[in-house]
């Protein structure tokens, strides 16, 4: 026996002190985790907006060009995501959700560094093709990814509660929105959520809170909103944005489940050719761009962000258009996230709403509209009424806010019977995801 082995036999011997060791690495593993995915998130953020910035631009001087460019971008994508790394397809929460039920999946190649990197690549590509994608679903399956390979090397087993706190903490880093982060792990990802796995999780989400902070600065996602609405106008305008969201949500989760597990022939159809339907996505996408004027390419940030501050100029057909242009990116099957294209389009349908109501100030009106439409995708109530008051500053406007998330909720349910998430989770399981030859 060496000198050092003599000493950690000496040490181990020590009552306690094996668990202490225990709970050291477990804290290190989360901290030095919570670090790491709070400066990629920052990361993935700055070349995401660089991403469709480069491609506006080049809109603009070219403007046809994304009849040919998107299109190739969309084939170009599915094709690597296919061949090379499918467990990278999609949003990225999906995956986080069935790994967490199962945890034999975190062992795959669903949250290995390799896809993780093959994630943000090619959602940063989607972006350079105009694609209507986001990164907050990527940052989620990133972030849980990262845990797991900290945990690993920390010799630290990997529970639910570690992918939990990492996809928190990724929402949270994502949108700046700490208490969003909380409510999306309780809502979304845990099952059940314990007192042991709270506090992981907000550990996780403070630490990388903290770095972004310190990195990006105190600042309001969407810019602040400070109308409010009188309690005449609540009880008429919310369950309206609560109805019309609930539907319209509704309605793009039931495509997008038929999309990825309908029986009927014609999906069968789509789903023999992934490329080819990529492609043709990516027509759709351009064609929808150059006739808004290039507003449904990418996030569709800029636009809400003019609405919920107020400024004219966004044109009336952006939430249609941007409608169609997120659901032919997320039917593609491309890496990327829905949560702020579909923020923007609940924004473009709350101006549509606003209106039906002139009186009304309208940046309120197009937060209720956020608010439903969201909700009739997600089916997180909580989540969106945080997300929103934290990425708008609108605390005034809470009891409108989860007025219209419990009818949009309720609405969806009757479109949509299975929540969106949880159907796509379905689609990564241990029969489809092989094992992983890279952590």
């Amino acid at each position: 026996m060496t000198l050092l082995e003599r000493a950690r036999a000496f040490f181990l011997a020590v009552p306690g002190i094996d668990g202490s060791l225990d709970l050291a690495r477990r804290r290190a593993a989360t901290g030095i985790g919570a670090v790491l995915l709070g400066l990629v998130a920052i990361a993935f953020a700055w070349a995401g907006d660089s991403a469709q910035k480069i491609f506006l631009q080049f809109a603009h001087v070219h403007p046809y060009a994304p009849l040919v460019l998107t299109p190739l971008v969309f084939g170009a994508v599915v094709l690597i995501t296919q061949r090379w790394t499918p467990a990278a397809r999609g949003s990225g929460i999906p995956q986080v959700m069935a790994a967490g039920q199962d945890l034999d999946l975190a062992r795959t190649p669903m949250l290995s560094m390799r896809t993780a990197i093959a994630k943000l690549l090619l959602t940063v590509t989607m972006m350079l093709g105009g694609g209507s994608v986001g990164r907050e679903g990527p940052t989620v399956q990133v972030s849980a990814a990262i845990m797991v390979a900290l945990h690993r090397i920390f010799r630290v087993p990997v529970t639910s509660g570690v992918l939990i706190a990492g996809g928190a903490a990724g929402v949270a880093a994502a949108f700046n929105t700490p208490l969003a982060g909380v409510a999306f792990a309780i809502e979304e990802l845990a099952a059940a959520f314990e007192q042991r796995v709270a506090v992981l999780v907000m550990a996780a989400v403070v630490v990388s809170g903290l770095v972004s902070l310190s990195i990006a600065g105190d600042y309001v996602y969407f810019g602040a909103m400070h109308q409010t609405l009188v309690i005449g106008s609540v009880v008429v305008v919310a369950p309206i944005a609560g109805i019309f969201g609930g539907v319209l949500g509704g309605m793009f989760s039931r495509t997008l489940l038929g999309f990825a597990r309908s029986t009927h022939p014609w999906f069968l159809t789509v789903r023999s050719r992934p490329v080819t339907a990529a492609v043709v996505c990516g027509l759709i996408v351009a064609a929808v761009g150059i006739l808004s004027g290039g507003s449904t390419w990418g996030t569709g940030y800029e636009s809400t962000r003019a609405m919920i501050e107020g400024q004219d100029g966004v044109s009336a057909w952006f939430g249609p258009a941007k409608f169609l242009a997120t659901a032919a990116t997320a039917v593609s099957g491309a890496p990327g996230g829905i949560f702020a294209p579909s923020l923007s389009v609940g924004a473009g349908f709350g101006q549509l709403l606003s209106y039906v109501f002139p009186d009304d100030p309208m940046p309120a009106v197009v937060l209720l509209g956020m608010t439903g439409y969201f909700v009739g995708v997600t089916r997180a109530p909580l989540t969106a009424v945080i997300i929103l008051m934290e990425t708008t500053a609108s605390r005034g406007m809470i009891v409108p806010l989860f007025l219209t998330a419990i009818i949009a909720d309720a609405v969806s349910t009757l479109v949509c019977r299975e929540k969106l998430y949880h159907g796509l989770s379905r689609g990564f399981t241990t029969k489809t995801a092989a094992p992983a030859s890279t952590a």
